[in-house]
């Protein structure tokens, strides 16, 4: 009997951590959260709830700012701010970049711009409640400028997330090897889809 309960829990333990990076997927219930974010180098407070409030919101979860992918992605979500915002879409960045070091990257005119608002989650909590690995911080890891990049690496994943609160897309570089760009194009195309009158 106790043979059968040591396994019993070996086996739910596992289950356990398996779910843990298991990431939300299409059709559930987008995890709720709140968290300071920096839009053109100003610290504001997010809430994903708020937000929903006014049409469909695009949660891009990305490494670091000032790094080669996410500088990247970073202009492209810029450029498209716009057609965005036509669609009635947020787009909020999260990463476990301190609100310091979003401050800069939210007004560098070569990334965000100005354009949308990057959260800080630097304990990783908000991409753990999405499923997504966090990676442990790189002692080595300097960025793009040379400056000590002193916090964990969450796992490039776009949540586009509809106004009822629910994923519409998920879009993942890990499982779905996409370039940052396509995180842009590709949420972009969902949000439109939303926006335009379905077909009788």
């Amino acid at each position: 009997m106790k043979h059968v309960l040591v396994r019993s829990l070996a086996i739910t333990a596992l289950t356990l951590a398996t779910s843990a990076f298991a990431a939300a997927g299409q059709g559930d219930t987008a995890p709720s959260f709140n968290a300071p974010a920096s839009k053109a180098g100003k610290t504001i407070s997010f809430s994903l709830a708020d937000a929903l409030k006014t049409g469909p919101v695009v949660v891009y979860f990305f490494p670091s700012a000032y790094t080669g992918g996410c500088d990247i992605e970073a202009h492209e979500f810029a450029q498209e701010t716009e057609k965005f915002k036509a669609a009635g879409a947020t787009v909020i960045g999260v990463s476990e970049d301190s609100i310091q070091r979003l401050n800069t990257f939210s007004s560098d005119p070569n990334y965000c711009a100005g354009k949308f608002a990057v959260a800080s989650d630097p304990d990783g909590k908000i991409a753990q409640s999405y499923g997504l690995k966090v990676s442990a911080a790189d002692p080595k890891a300097v960025d793009v400028r040379g400056v000590a990049i002193d916090h964990g690496f969450i796992e490039r994943t776009t949540f586009v997330i509809g106004s009822d609160g629910k994923i519409a897309a998920v879009l993942s570089s890990e499982t779905d090897h996409l370039h940052p760009k396509d995180h842009v194009s590709k949420s972009l195309s969902v949000v439109e889809q939303m926006k335009s009158p379905k077909a009788p």
